[in-house]
């Protein structure tokens, strides 16, 4: 076999087998008396959903109180709801109480960039929590109010969600390096009756303030009663005209011996509400519930990812990616946290990797544009650092290049890559990793169990060729709705109108022949080129094959003079040393033509030194076609870099056009 016919890992057989997920299996088998391998255990999940979501809830554990039946009241997609008779505690699941037996297990160990490190066990973060609850009770907050968050990866902010939420307040954050119209397109649609700030946050050796944007927030929000400064820098919140605490205080009012009751709530209660990126407009209001996101994370999370008591988990996230909200509920597995905040290079430019090392971190979550970083620089981890209790890397965020699997085994160990794909829009995964199965470079293991996914082609058939991601049955993360929407009119656009009764996601893939499948990219920048319809994720599959792209971005620009009034254009951001000269050129219309077609041939072919991307690191195909087409995107305040619309613009071979006002 050739390399690429063989898988890049293989878990041991005996590690396979004592995983959770065969655990599960062994479980489901005995409950139904059908006999499972994989293949077919993983088919009967999504065909056999109702008995699978049931058998999950009792083999999990999870502390509920009234009747898991019925599991599912209806069958459309779009109106189906998970365990209506079901109560439980998103918090109480998460810290379980003091007569669970764990209390003095690690639960949290909080890093960043300066080298403050702090840790707590469970007994503690849980005293922590219900001392804030306490505190927040005080200040008002009841269940269906709404709490908002500028916020940084560390414990205050996980102290301050868990506190609101176990009161039934629901829960949105974002991180701390957005501009105010970013923060105020997304807050002002919640009217939140409290907000919790930071009034800096560290990046690269500086402390960066946020005092100028918090003034312009708080006067954009008028509903925000309290302000709870979770950093105590009471001098960033002088002069803001609300009442003002810290959450110190909170905690500190908040202190009992008093046992503290997790009050159960509605299976389907609004936990969080998550923002989609922006890519294609102004930011949507997703309302996730209680029940529905705990059962997915925890499925995820011990399935899938095999966390349990002992474990501990660094993600590189900021409060504004679902990620933050997903590690969370790595508690309710037993496992510990690990969060870092900050710059993942500073004060060196492996630090991130030597956190890992030193906290003994068994899983790291990461994302493409890291290992390339690493890459680029030449860092090679096992060399620097001991990376002996690293059992695996998974990898979120965008497609996860060929290559980086095989930097992964050469650079780091033997160890499977996960790549994970799903969003923020289930706060969750549709693919993602399994303890079972090998890793083949450039797939993710497997679909997500309960979960029936197909890719769904143009002319309606579903099979395994380049379509849509789809979901085809009902699964209890999917949102409640959009936050302002009563009668779900826009709800059903965004996920359900394309393609009737059924859950589309708005991403190309490909399912494969090991079970697993390969994401391509977003779906929704689909191009219409001499007549031709143009996906640009089967551009972007051809061009991970070649080295000196970095990241490329296709998109339409109107050309009256072209036959058919539009030309595609492509967009590239090369490695360091490689230069766009016309041996690359060539190659790369060569490749595109010879395994796609003359259609996918560029008619300009553009380097650029970076590509528009939100806040939460999604490239916006979007605004980079309004920048080449002269127009100002209506996105803008949702990018972390908008300046780079600027050369779009201005490039002689685009046009030369003039700036929008704003980037």
């Amino acid at each position: 076999m050739t390399p690429d016919q063989r898988p890049i890992f293989t878990p041991d057989a005996d590690t396979a087998a004592r995983s959770q997920m065969a655990q599960f299996m062994t479980y489901c088998s005995g409950a139904t008396g059908i006999g499972f391998d994989w293949d077919s255990f993983s088919r009967w999940s999504s065909k056999s959903w109702r008995d699978f979501w049931r058998l999950f809830l009792d083999w999990s554990g999870a502390k509920v109180s009234g009747s898991p039946e019925p599991v599912c009241a209806g069958n459309d997609i779009r109106t189906a709801s998970f365990f209506p008779d079901l109560r439980l505690s998103y918090a109480g699941n998460l810290l379980g109480t003091a007569a669970d037996g764990c209390g003095d297990n690690l639960a949290l160990i909080a890093v960043d960039e300066t080298g403050r490190r702090k840790s707590w066990t469970r007994n503690e973060l849980r005293s922590r929590v219900e001392a804030a609850a306490r505190g927040l009770n005080a200040l008002g907050i009841r269940p269906g109010d709404r709490v908002a968050a500028i916020a940084r990866n560390d414990d205050a902010a996980i102290v301050a969600c868990l506190a609101a939420t176990s009161l039934g307040a629901t829960w949105s954050s974002i991180g701390p390096d957005q501009g105010s119209e970013s923060v105020l397109a997304r807050f002002c649609q919640l009217d939140p009756c409290l907000m919790f700030v930071v009034g800096s946050h560290p990046y690269q050796g500086a402390q960066r303030s946020l005092r100028d944007r918090l003034e312009a927030i708080v006067a954009g929000l008028p509903t925000v009663g309290s302000i709870v400064s979770l950093d105590g820098d009471i001098a960033a919140l002088e002069g803001l005209s609300r009442q003002v605490r810290t959450l110190q205080d909170l905690e500190t009012e908040g202190a009992s011996d008093v046992p503290f009751m997790w009050p159960d709530l509605p299976f389907n209660h609004p936990l969080f509400v998550m923002f989609s990126s922006g890519t294609t407009g102004a930011p949507k209001c997703i309302v996730h519930g209680i029940g529905g996101t705990l059962l997915e994370h925890v499925k995820e999370l011990r399935l899938h990812s095999d966390f349990k008591a002992g474990d501990r988990l660094l993600f590189t996230t900021s409060c504004g990616w679902m990620m933050w909200n997903w590690q969370l509920s790595a508690l309710a597995s037993g496992a510990a946290i690990v969060t870092y905040d900050g710059s993942p290079t500073f004060p060196t430019p492996d630090a991130l990797w030597q956190v890992v090392a030193r906290e003994k971190v068994t899983v790291f979550g990461t994302s493409p544009a890291f290992m390339n970083y690493c890459n680029d620089f030449a860092i090679v981890p096992k060399d620097i650092a001991d990376l002996s209790s690293l059992r695996a890397i998974q990898s979120t965020g965008s497609v996860l290049p060929d290559r980086l699997y095989d930097w992964v085994q050469a650079n780091v160990g033997d160890i499977p890559l996960q790549s994970i794909s799903g969003g923020t829009d289930i706060i969750g995964c549709f693919v993602l990793g399994n303890p079972m199965l090998p890793v083949w470079r450039g797939e993710s293991q497997s679909i997500s169990l309960g979960l029936d996914v197909c890719s769904l082609r143009p002319d309606g058939a579903a099979d395994d060729s380049v379509g849509e991601l789809i979901c085809s049955n009902p699964f209890p993360s999917r949102p409640l709705g959009l936050f302002n929407d009563p009668t779900g009119e826009r709800f059903h656009a965004a996920y359900f109108a394309q393609n009737k009764g059924v859950w589309t996601h708005g991403d190309f893939m490909i399912l494969t022949s090991h079970g697993g499948a390969r994401i391509l990219g977003r779906s929704d920048g689909v191009m219409n080129i001499r007549g031709i319809r143009i996906g640009p994720a089967e551009i972007y599959a051809i061009l991970l094959d070649i080295p000196e792209i970095r990241l490329a971005m296709a998109v339409e620009q109107q050309a009256p003079q072209d036959p058919g009034g539009t030309r595609l254009v492509l967009l590239v951001v090369l490695r360091d040393g490689a230069v766009l000269d016309r041996k690359l050129t060539l190659r790369i219309k060569k490749d595109l033509s010879s395994r796609a077609s003359m259609a996918h041939v560029p008619a300009a072919i553009v380097a650029v030194d970076d590509l528009p991307a939100t806040h939460n690191g999604k490239m916006s195909e979007r605004a980079a076609r309004d920048a080449v087409n002269g127009k100002v995107p209506e996105n803008l305040a949702a990018l972390r870099n908008p300046v780079c619309l600027q050369t779009l613009l201005a490039h002689p071979d685009l046009g030369g056009r003039v700036a929008p006002t704003g980037s």
